[in-house]
């Protein structure tokens, strides 16, 4: 028997960073879905919160599937869900990619909590210098022409 425990932070953006998500309690059918679409595909989500441009959310994913397929599955099957749910009429898609950092178990609470306080996060730093750090973490270089995608 094979054991993994591949956690993962990952950012989805809106389309091209527009503020479309709502900011009430209508926001929680996305996560209802995306927690849906996680646990289909044998996963587990340990947090979602996000803000009208962006999500974040820490699961964990089997072995089994690329991170790839499962950030596609989880991005199309969500989009095509809340594009007809009220609440969601700004909405037109999920911007170009991803940004996804594996992580140690050892961190997780702390990651919880840094998904639990996003609102109070966002008073003091913009998500895009927020996406860019993000970006750095992971040792790559952040490409300005996708911020737009």
């Amino acid at each position: 028997m094979s054991y993994t425990n591949i956690l993962i932070h990952a950012v989805i953006r809106t389309k091209a960073s527009e503020q479309t998500l709502p900011t009430d309690d209508r926001v929680k059918f996305l996560y209802q879905e995306m927690w849906g679409i996680i646990k289909n595909k044998g996963g587990y989500l340990y947090r979602i919160n996000s803000m009208p441009d962006h999500i974040h959310l820490l699961f964990t994913m089997p072995a089994t599937i690329s991170l790839s397929d499962f950030m596609q599955t989880l991005k199309g099957s969500s989009s095509k869900i809340i594009k007809i749910q009220d609440g969601f009429e700004r909405f037109v898609a999920w911007g170009e990619g991803y940004a996804a950092l594996s992580k140690s178990t050892e961190d997780t609470q702390k990651i919880i909590n840094y998904i639990i306080n996003q609102q109070e996060h966002h008073t003091k730093v913009t998500f895009k210098d927020e996406y860019i750090a993000f970006i750095k973490e992971m040792g790559l270089d952040f490409d300005e022409r996708d911020w737009s995608r």
